[in-house]
């Protein structure tokens, strides 16, 4: 069987280091990949949002499953397109895809149909963003409507940081068209969590639960990024909750996608906020969560290929996924200036030595190869990926692997997985 990975960053290096370890899958392609995914697979030179080519690949490829990793081919209706022409496709339609693409969607969909969110207000004039936030207390949220690669959630501490980043969005076009149209939500106070599934129609099958770490500075300060680092599993998602998150939240989100007339296949991500109340939705997404998909596939041992393909062949009852007992951690590695403007161009040294550690796998993401070289070509550059039989001992190897990893002004966080400790007292 010959697979295809689409895109660029470590969810894709994990997903096609995963999928090529199946004794069914005899090929893997990744378009157009990084330094990391030409070990597992072959690069293929078509950009992420050039459906037509990626359709075009597949066909002339005779490619068995395409899986999608980010978000912005799904909106683009990459899914459809294939399904039109036969291809298998693990990922949601266009309409489908909405879910993220449009926050304003998302947040009058959970009020519909009853899914737990924060309280909140949708605007295309700034005046009344800015009098609806002012009303909401000091902490304010502020969310563009469109997709801004995980950056487009603003956490105000004031109501004046909240008053600049809606005139930043909306007068100033910060973001571009993602933030003419913007949210603006109450606060919620809790552990942030993550909780993935795998769906068809409205029954899925749940991944390992996980928690990202959004913020680019220690102590959970400094701008929203795409995510610093993850662990799995979560201590804060414990049966209870997770029993409150299927029933509150995946199952009612399912129904009501089912109502609208928007059948649900592929990868569901709920980015959860644990409320006094209960679980509440900060946002969904409609793929795996990156830097949550580099632990969480690491502790999968049973065959991921083989469970898409029931997955997308109505066969979703027969998936019986097998998963590590063990903890898994990673460390994002990120370039000087991101998320705003990162510096590419760096070598990087001691990867070879970070990958001979045991326990540590390393994944690439904003990296490619310049002759005997590897660069940085991106904000996020690596994950490193720790496991242990404790989270401390997962977190232990991550950062030893880190340890081995250099290029000039290259950052990280040294307290991934720390919110846990609390938690495993």
């Amino acid at each position: 069987m010959k697979v295809l990975v689409v895109g660029k960053g470590g969810r894709e290096h994990a997903l096609a280091w995963k999928l090529a370890q199946s004794p069914l899958v005899k090929q893997v392609f990744v378009a157009p990949g990084n330094a990391g995914t030409e070990k597992v697979g072959k690069n293929v030179p078509i950009s992420p949002t050039d459906v037509e080519n990626l359709v075009r690949f597949a066909e002339e490829e005779k490619v068995d499953l395409t899986v999608v990793g980010p978000e912005d081919p799904l909106a683009r209706g990459i899914v459809d397109a294939f399904r039109k022409r036969g291809l298998r496709i693990f990922g949601p339609t266009k309409r489908a895809a909405m879910l993220e693409a449009s926050k304003v969607f998302a947040k009058n969909f959970m009020a519909k149909y009853g899914i737990p969110t924060a309280r909140y207000g949708t605007f295309e004039d700034p005046e009344e963003a800015k009098a609806f936030a002012k009303s909401l207390g000091p902490k304010v949220v502020v969310k563009a409507d469109g997709l801004a690669a995980g950056k487009g959630a603003f956490v105000c501490q004031s109501p004046e940081e909240a008053l600049r980043v809606i005139d930043d969005l909306m007068v100033k076009g910060v973001l571009g068209e993602a933030g003419r149209r913007v949210v603006v939500e109450e606060y919620l106070e809790g552990e942030e969590a993550s909780y993935m599934v795998m769906v068809d129609g409205t029954k899925f099958v749940p991944l390992p639960t996980s928690q990202d770490h959004k913020r680019l500075l220690e102590g959970d300060r400094g701008p929203n990024t795409g995510g610093m680092g993850a662990y799995s599993p979560t201590p804060v998602i414990d049966e209870e909750t997770e029993r409150r998150i299927k029933e509150e939240i995946i199952e009612p989100t399912l129904r009501g996608l089912a109502e609208e007339g928007i059948p649900y296949s592929g990868f569901l991500y709920a980015g959860l906020m644990l409320t006094k109340e209960g679980p509440k939705v900060l946002e969904f997404n409609v793929r795996l969560g990156d830097p949550e998909a580099q632990p969480i596939l690491t502790r999968v041992e049973s065959d991921l290929f083989e469970h898409l393909m029931d997955v997308l062949e109505g066969g979703i009852d027969r998936v019986r996924l097998k998963v590590s007992p063990r903890w898994a951690l990673g460390v994002v590695i990120a370039s000087k200036g991101y998320p705003h403007k990162p510096e590419t161009g760096k070598v990087i040294e001691g990867l070879e030595e970070a990958e001979r550690l045991p326990d540590v796998v390393v994944f690439h993401a904003g990296t490619k190869r310049e002759g005997d070289k590897v660069v940085t070509a991106g904000g996020r550059v690596l994950t490193v990926v720790g496991l242990g039989d404790t989270l401390r001992e997962a977190k232990e190897r991550a950062y030893e692997g880190v340890s081995k990893i250099r290029f000039e002004g290259m950052y990280y966080r040294r307290d991934i997985g720390d919110k846990a400790f609390k938690y495993l007292k």
